[in-house]
């Protein structure tokens, strides 16, 4: 026994036994990865090309609302279904899209093969992380962590120097191109090297239902936090009525699901002190990710001076500082449990929302670098031990549909952040100069400073919230089997 435990703990690494799946999930990740930093870069040459300047906003919007709102129904699927065929469903509609994205004749088109992708990227995600807590124990993932997280932090600078590079010297339609052979290689190794045991004999009733309700309301929700306050007035009659609609849309989900034999998203998992932790904390983490990636280049660029290229490396110590703290907060969960490791996360991210708040007109882009490089130590200690301890708290047959929650949490909070900080700094911009602004970058940096100043005093609200979510993880969890 105790021979088979220390050749499972050696098997951890690209050269294992295991080590070609963990190389497929990275893979498959780096698609989400980079997509989340390559287009941001390209977006002049594409409108010069295409046209459409109003419209480029829903590049990212509609990417996001299929991705969100079909990230709890993939890992429904996949607990029912299997991992494999999901997750290479997955990677082949994110590879189908970024065909259709480079062969895009007009914006409304490219907005329509973006749907594609962001459909393929609701399943890769939470798919990828969900075959990782199948594969590995709590004790290995504190290991594997170290490696996913990686994907995120070179992503980080390869996005925009990838894009920089196509749009300027090659042609923007390679930032979608360049997702071809990653997707090919990436569900070779999974058909070819990934073998699971799923009871197909077993009959399944699919609760198509919930499904369609928690897609289109979820989808109505987004659609309104996004949207409001920048495509319409949040008290106009489309706000209104779309937000209404999709809390009918989502109570009707829940009546539903309380009925439904095989629930798309069981109400257990609201009712469970670990997940309830997970997905609170995830939600925050979104808010603050998106008030980070949103506010801080705009800071850099209008109200420091930067270059767009600087900014974007500002930014990028966030993502330097995740993954850092992502491949060491494993060892430390297993020495002081779950709970005491990510409440020193979310304190470290109070510490570096507070640094922040310190960042003036007048201070250096390093001082901005060095507290988003704060806050991205405290998120890795904080995001990676909830999701493996959500992961770990639940049986095969479970795992998907509480990884899927948890994403869907994180998206969630990223639209809500979108809301919020977008109405904070709108408050801030009307009483300085009477009139709600939503296009904030071109406002003068006098204007623009108080304003992302203010979006700064809610991310540390944000974390001080997160500190708050993260205390009622268990400090241990009693880890369930593998696999079925």
């Amino acid at each position: 026994m105790a021979t088979e435990e220390i050749d499972r703990a050696s098997g951890v690494g690209l050269r294992s036994e295991r080590g070609p799946i963990l190389l497929a999930v990275m893979l498959s990740i780096s698609l989400v990865a980079i997509d989340a930093t390559i287009l941001a870069t390209a977006v002049p040459s594409v409108v010069d090309d295409l046209g459409g300047f109003t419209q480029f906003p829903w590049l990212f919007s509609i990417y996001l609302l299929a991705q969100a709102v079909s990230v709890p129904i993939y890992g429904k699927l996949a607990d029912l279904r299997g991992r494999k065929p999901i997750m290479l469903l997955g990677v082949g509609l994110f590879v189908l899209g970024s065909v259709l994205c480079g062969f895009a004749w007009s914006m409304p088109a490219l907005i329509a093969f973006r749907l594609i992708q962001g459909l393929g990227a609701g399943a890769i995600q939470p798919i990828g992380m969900t075959i990782v807590g199948d594969i590995y124990t709590v004790a290995e993932r504190a290991k594997v962590q170290g490696y996913i997280a990686s994907v995120w932090g070179i992503s980080s600078f390869v996005g925009p120097a990838l894009g920089g590079v196509f749009a300027d010297f090659v042609s923007w339609r390679w930032i979608f191109f360049v997702n071809i052979p990653l997707g090919l290689a990436a569900a070779w190794v999974l058909t070819r090297r990934f073998q699971e045991n799923v009871d197909r004999q077993t009959s399944h009733k699919i609760d198509y239902p919930g499904a369609v309700l928690l897609a289109v309301g979820g989808s109505l929700l987004l659609l309104g936090l996004l949207e409001g306050g920048v495509v319409w007035d949040w008290d106009s009659a489309a706000s209104i009525a779309i937000l209404t609609a999709a809390v009918v849309l989502l109570v009707v989900f829940v009546l539903v699901e309380r009925r439904a034999a095989e629930p798309i998203l069981p109400l257990w998992v609201l009712g469970q002190r670990v997940l309830n932790s997970a997905n609170s904390s995830a939600l925050l983490i979104g808010v603050l990710m998106v008030g980070l990636s949103t506010y801080v280049p705009l800071f850099a660029q209008k109200v420091l001076g930067t270059s767009a290229l600087v900014a974007g490396f500002a930014l990028a110590a966030m993502t330097l500082g995740w993954p850092i703290a992502a491949s060491l907060a494993g060892r430390i969960y297993l020495r002081v449990g779950f709970r005491t490791t990510m409440l020193m996360g979310s304190v470290i991210v109070v510490i570096g929302a507070v640094l922040l708040l310190t960042v003036e007109s007048g201070s250096g882009v390093l001082h901005l670098a060095a507290a988003c490089f704060v806050i991205g130590l405290g998120l890795g200690f904080s995001a990676s031990p909830s999701v493996v301890a959500a992961q770990s708290s639940v049986a095969w047959q479970t795992r998907g549909v509480v990884t899927g929650a948890n994403m869907f949490a994180r998206s969630v909070g990223s639209a809500v952040g979108v809301a919020v900080f977008g109405a904070v700094a709108n408050g801030v911009v009307a009483a300085r100069i009477g009139d709600s602004h939503a296009d904030l970058e071109s406002l003068p940096g006098d204007v623009l400073a108080p304003a992302i100043h203010d979006v700064y005093y809610g991310a540390a609200a944000a974390a001080v919230l997160l500190v708050a979510a993260v205390a009622f993880m268990p400090n241990r969890i009693v880890e369930q089997p593998l696999a079925k």
